[in-house]
Formats: C-alpha cells, structure tokens, sequence
C-alpha cells in the first residue's frame, strides 16, 4: 500500500478519489486550501482508513514549499504525488488574475505549484523508489506564448488554463526523463471532459461527465506500472498537444520556469 499525497482534495475528483484510494487500504494526504474544509475531510477519511490533512494556499509559492517540507517530515514514506488541484478559466467576462507571486494565476496554480511541489518532493519519492507523479492535466493545451508567459496581452481565461495545461505536459515528458534513473515514473493525463465541478460550473459550461468517470485515470496512474512520461486520456495511452514533445519547446519551457520559480 501506498502513501499518497492529493493536492485539492476537498472537493470534486480530488475528493473522489481519496475516498477511492483510501477504502483501498492506501494512506491519504489529503491537501486543501480552506482549514475547516480540510480538516473535516480527513475527519470523513480516518473513519474509512488511514488519512492526514495540510493545509496551503497553491497561489503562493512559498506555501506550497512549505507544504512539500511539512509532507516530508511527517510522512518520509511517501511514495505517490498526485497533482490535482487547480484554477478552471474563471467566470465568464472575468479578467486576468495574479497569484501572491504576482504571476498569472492559472499558471502559478495549475503549472508553477505542481512543478514546485514535485520539486520540493523528489528527494523522499526517490528514497522510497518506485515512486509516482501523477500530473492531472487537460485536453485542452494551447502553447505558451513566450514572448508573454504571463499572459499580458489580450487575456482570455480558457486560453490561460489550456496554456497553463500545455506547460504541464510538456514538463512531465522532460521530468519523466531526467528521473529515469531514480524510479520515480512522471506522467499526465486528460481524466474526463467538463467534469461536475465547482471549476467547471464557475466556467459557465454545462457538465459532460461526472468526477465518477474521471476517477479510472488518476487511481490507474497512482496505484499500478502505467510506464513514464506518457499523457493518457482517462485509462487510454494518447497524444498531448504535439508541440508538447518538441525538444526546443521544453528547453524553453525549462529555462523559463526555472525564472519564474526562483526565489
């Protein structure tokens, strides 16, 4: 059995899934933003299995490294990461916002977090090899612009979140690779279109699916051999966005990110 981290666990398929894993017999940490939300969780959780909560604002940066600290020095056996949480594209009509960090708030939610968080994280996933990362993107990826990362010029939400989604797969593939060697597998996927999420209802968009039907992908990818640096949509290997796989696309990707998360 499995200690798995889940960030945004507290509603929609994060909070599907932990009950998922948790009835399974693995250990849950289950991360929320809000405290009381948090804490009510993992109260639901400990009466079906083994849970504990953290609590951190995704938004800032220096809370989601602390977050990372706190995970592994209260459970140094943590093996999986599941990457879930994120900002869907807003309301319609709103415009762009900017994280504690000041980045824009897509990406700093839905790709700088997980990356620090992956980050922040290696050394106990790779100690307790083999490890997992399992990225929750989208099948909507559109590219980054890199001449306006942070998407300064004529904002568009669902453009943010699918530029955000974008950078994502496109880590995972060069993550996957570079911890090839130290057992921990890295990889995407796609879980379901339009779930019934407070996300998706925000957007304006009337739900395609249920977080039922996004579940299959995540638990198969957290809990069993699934290979590296592959995208999938739902339990089905499949093809990111192409540019995704492109070489100088992902060393570009790199340096940027390296900017923006330093310190």
């Amino acid at each position: 059995m499995s200690t798995i981290l889940i960030t945004g666990a507290t509603s929609g398929l994060g909070r599907h899934i932990a009950f998922e894993l948790v009835r399974s017999g693995h250990t849950v940490l289950a991360h929320g933003r809000d405290p009381e939300r948090t804490g009510s969780l993992v109260k639901e959780l400990r009466s079906e299995g083994e849970a504990d909560g953290f609590v951190a604002d995704l938004a800032s940066l220096a809370q989601v490294r602390e977050l990372g600290a706190k995970v592994a020095e209260a459970h140094p056996g943590l093996d999986v990461l599941v990457n879930n949480a994120g900002v869907g594209a807003g309301s319609p009509g709103s415009g762009r916002e900017v994280s504690a960090d000041g980045h824009e708030l897509r990406l700093a939610v839905n790709y700088l977090a997980p990356v620090a968080l992956s980050r922040a994280l290696l050394p106990v996933l790779s100690a307790n090899a083999p490890g997992r990362i399992v990225n929750v993107g989208s099948v909507g990826q559109e590219p980054l612009d890199f001449d306006d990362p942070e998407f300064t010029h004529g904002y568009a939400g669902f453009a943010a979140y699918c530029r955000a989604k974008f950078a994502l797969a496109a880590h995972t593939f060069t993550l996957a690779e570079e911890l090839a060697e130290a057992g921990v597998a890295v990889n995407v996927l796609h879980p379901a279109t339009f779930m019934d999420t407070a996300m998706v209802r925000e957007g304006g968009v009337a739900p395609w699916s249920t977080v039922a039907d996004g579940a299959p992908g995540v638990l198969a990818l957290a809990t069993q051999d699934m290979g590296t640096g592959r995208y999938f949509d739902g339990t089905s290997p499949a093809r990111a966005h192409e540019g995704t796989y492109d070489r100088e696309v992902r060393e570009r990707l790199a340096t940027l990110t390296d900017r923006l998360l330093a310190p």
